[in-house]
C-alpha cells in the first residue's frame, strides 16, 4: 500500500447558502469571498494543491507531476515559487508539504519502501524527521507562530486505528473522537490553541470537527444536507475552511464560524471547490477542478464577514467531549 492511500480517504459534504465566486449578488454590506488569482506550480503538472498560507502570504502545497511524483512548494508573497521540496529520506516519490508558520517552517510527511509515512520539519533548509513515538504513520498538518503543531498517527500495525495528535509548548497529546476509525487534525491556531479537522466512522462517513482551548471535542459539524464534511484551517479569529460534498456529489468550499455558522464558497464554473487555509488577515488559499480534470490552485480573501448562516438546532455539535 503507498503512504498516501491510507490517509487520503477524503471526500466532503453539503451545506446552506450558496455563492458562485465572486459574481453572486450580495446583500448590502455584507461580506463576501472574492478569488485574487489562480496559479500553478511550474512545470508540467496535473495538480496542484494548496494547503496553508501564513500571515506573510507564502502558501505551502504540494504538486503532483505527470508521472506521479508528489512534491511539496512554497508559492511566495511575490507569486515566486521554491523549489520542489523533497525530504532527503523519500524513497518512493511522495514529499507531501502541509504546514507553514509565519517563521517560515513548513511541516508534512514523506514515504518511505516499508509502507511508512514519517512527519517531517523544513526550516532554514534542514529537514528534520518528526514521528509520534512508537507510530508507523505520522504527518504534520498544522503549525502555529509559537511552533506548536498537530496531525496525525498509526500505532502498529499499519492497518491500525488512525489518531490524531497534538505537541502544545513541548507536550504531546493524543486522541481520537470517540468511536471513529479515523482523526485527523489540519491546523491549531496561535491565540486559542483552536485546532480543527475531521474524523470517520467505521461506515466511511466523514464529519468535522473542533477541539477548543480546554481540550473539549466538538462533532459532528456537518452543514445540513452534508454526507461527508473535513475542516482544513483556521485562524486567529477562530474563522474555519473546508469542504463539503452535497447529495448529487459536488464538493463545495466551507466557510465555518463556530459553533453552528456555515457559508459555502464555489470557484466559478466548478464542480470541485476546496478551501484549505486561512490566515487571520482573511486571505485563503485553496483549490479547484476545471472541466478537464486538472486541480489548480487559487488565492482569494475574505471581504467583510461573509452572511453565515446558522444550522437549525438539530445541525448542531451533538457532542461537546471534556478534556481528560
Amino acid at each position: 500500500m503507498k503512504p498516501k492511500q491510507i490517509f487520503i480517504s477524503i471526500l466532503a459534504v453539503p451545506f446552506v447558502f450558496l455563492l458562485m465566486g465572486t459574481f453572486a449578488p450580495q446583500a448590502a454590506n455584507a461580506g463576501s469571498i472574492e478569488v485574487i488569482t489562480t496559479f500553478d506550480y511550474p512545470g508540467t503538472v496535473i495538480a496542484t494543491q494548496p494547503q496553508k498560507i501564513n500571515e506573510k502570504g507564502d502558501i505551502v502545497g504540494n504538486f503532483i507531476d505527470s508521472s506521479g511524483v508528489e512534491r511539496g512548494f512554497v508559492r511566495f508573497s511575490n507569486g515566486s515559487f521554491s523549489a520542489p521540496i523533497v525530504d532527503p529520506n523519500d524513497t518512493v516519490g511522495f514529499t507531501d508539504a502541509r504546514a507553514i508558520n509565519n517563521p517560515g517552517t513548513v511541516g508534512g510527511g514523506y514515504g518511505t519502501s516499508d509502507g511508512s509515512e514519517h512527519g517531517f520539519f523544513l526550516s532554514g533548509g534542514t529537514f528534520t524527521t518528526y514521528d509520534v513515538p512508537g507510530a508507523v504513520f505520522t504527518v504534520v498538518l498544522g503549525i502555529n507562530n509559537s511552533g506548536d503543531f498537530a496531525g496525525t498517527f498509526i500505532f502498529p500495525p499499519i492497518t491500525g486505528i488512525q489518531q490524531a495528535f497534538v505537541n502544545i509548548g513541548g507536550t504531546l497529546t493524543l486522541f481520537s473522537v470517540p468511536g471513529a476509525a479515523v482523526t485527523v487534525v489540519y491546523q491549531i491556531n496561535d491565540s486559542k490553541h483552536l485546532t480543527v479537522g475531521y474524523y470517520v466512522e467505521p461506515s466511511g462517513i466523514t464529519h468535522g470537527f473542533y477541539r477548543d482551548a480546554n481540550g473539549a471535542l466538538h462533532f459532528p459539524i456537518d452543514p445540513p444536507g452534508s454526507t461527508q464534511t473535513i475542516l482544513f484551517g483556521d485562524n486567529n479569529r477562530n474563522w474555519v475552511v473546508g469542504r463539503y460534498v452535497d447529495a448529487l456529489g459536488v464538493t463545495h468550499g466551507l466557510f465555518f464560524v463556530p459553533p453552528n455558522n456555515f457559508f459555502t464558497f464555489d470557484f466559478p464554473g466548478s464542480t470541485f471547490t476546496s478551501l484549505n487555509g486561512i490566515s487571520s488577515q482573511g486571505n485563503i488559499t485553496g483549490r479547484y477542478v476545471d472541466a478537464s480534470g486538472i486541480t489548480h490552485g487559487f488565492l482569494a480573501r475574505v471581504r467583510g464577514t461573509p452572511p453565515t448562516k446558522a444550522a437549525g438546532p438539530d445541525m448542531k455539535p451533538k457532542h461537546a467531549m471534556p478534556a481528560h
